[in-house]
């Protein structure tokens, strides 16, 4: 139940951060550029740190694992 409420917190707090930043900024990598929703810009770079972190998190596990089964 408690993970259930901290859930709707942070959704919560993310769809007030949304409204409040919807203001469009301009993306420039290399040579593209693009305009985009500050909010969207945020939660995007949020998100591919997430991922990047779950990915490194899972192969040292693997890699931990890997360690135990070795005996020799």
């Amino acid at each position: 139940m408690a993970t259930l409420i901290v859930v709707l917190i942070i959704i919560t707090v993310v769809m007030v951060f949304s409204v409040q930043n919807a203001i469009p900024v301009t993306i420039s990598f290399l040579f593209w550029k693009f305009d985009a929703s500050l909010a969207i810009v945020l939660f995007l770079g949020v998100l591919a740190g997430v991922a990047i972190g779950v990915s490194a998190s899972s192969l040292f596990k693997m890699k931990l694992s890997k360690k135990k089964t070795n005996f020799y």
